[in-house]
């Protein structure tokens, strides 16, 4: 059983499957780089931001794209699939690179 908890005027029920880059309101969420104000629409896109960033592209894993920063421990990994690429790899993103981007409902 997989899917979202939602509590709402005092009943909590199971969302099954919200959809790919929805929450648990149902909005449909994206990247917003903010230096640029532009949406993520592609992995190259977001390689570009990423590599201005200092992230470095990782090879090992060929289901994933990751990317890693010298600086840091951190370790971004994503589906190699862009129509896979979820609301938390979104958040991932945002955690590990403050106040370069933002997560938006639209």
């Amino acid at each position: 059983m997989s899917g979202v908890w939602v509590f709402k005027n005092g009943v909590v029920r199971l969302v099954e499957n919200p959809g790919d880059c929805h929450g648990a309101t149902g909005r449909r969420k994206v990247l917003v780089h903010l230096a640029s104000n532009e949406v993520i629409s592609s992995y190259a896109s977001l390689e570009r931001k990423l590599y201005s960033l200092g992230w470095e592209r990782y090879y090992d894993d060929p289901d994933l794209l990751q990317y890693h920063k010298r600086s840091t421990v951190h370790l971004i990994s994503l589906p190699k699939d862009f129509n896979r690429f979820k609301s938390m790899h979104m958040y991932d993103i945002v955690v590990k690179n403050r106040n370069e981007f933002e997560v938006r409902d639209i």
